[in-house]
């Protein structure tokens, strides 16, 4: 009951404050939202600050885990590294249109690069444990180069930094790529640059 309440109200504050904003967004918002007293908040939160870092966690695990399905799944190696980095870019994708608010998201990050700025620190050291571990895996089965598998997850991570700002400002146009090319290029520019020729 206690987590179910918890994530009640983390939930209602991810959706008011991709709404109307985290500024906007009062505790009595969230208590009216989630059919819920102000005192059952303050029992589970200390401030409208902690309500926020909940969602930056929650955020953050939701990235994580996809991902791990990946990483756990029986793909041959260059298969599981492209389901991978396909999920990768399905992630910053849901969460930037949103997944189920029309984009609101967008407008709740835009205002402050600080906030996907946080999800993506949360989770990189995972995400890149993740994906060393694909790549190992290849390298062990002698599908990826390990010279090249080497410096994969440093170039990896550094790419999609530049992948979620262009998503988060929408500029693809202006760097001359659609999302599907910018994506399908990332892919095959990593999965053939570890190859073993």
């Amino acid at each position: 009951m206690v987590t179910k309440t918890r994530d009640k109200l983390i939930e209602v504050a991810r959706q008011l404050f991709a709404h109307k904003g985290i500024e906007n967004t009062t505790m009595n918002d969230i208590a009216t939202a989630s059919d819920k007293g102000r005192r059952t908040i303050y029992t589970y939160f200390k401030n409208k600050r902690e309500i926020y870092n909940a969602v930056i966690e929650r955020e953050s695990e939701h990235l994580v885990s996809r991902l791990k399905e990946v990483v756990t799944s029986p793909l041959p190696p260059v298969e599981k590294l492209r389901r991978y980095l396909t999920t990768r870019f399905e992630i910053v994708n849901d969460t930037v249109q949103g997944r189920d608010n029309g984009g609101a998201f967008r407008s709740f990050f835009s205002r402050d690069f600080r906030r996907i700025e946080r999800i993506r620190r949360l989770a990189v050291g995972k995400e890149q444990e993740m994906f060393a571990t694909v790549i190992n895996e290849g390298v062990s089965q002698g599908v990826f180069d390990p010279r090249q598998a080497g410096c994969a997850t440093s170039v990896e991570t550094m790419i999609f930094q530049g992948v979620d700002y262009s998503h988060l400002r929408d500029n693809f146009d202006e760097i001359g790529v659609s999302r599907t090319e910018m994506r399908d290029d990332v892919i095959e520019f990593i999965i053939q640059g570890i190859l073993k020729k």
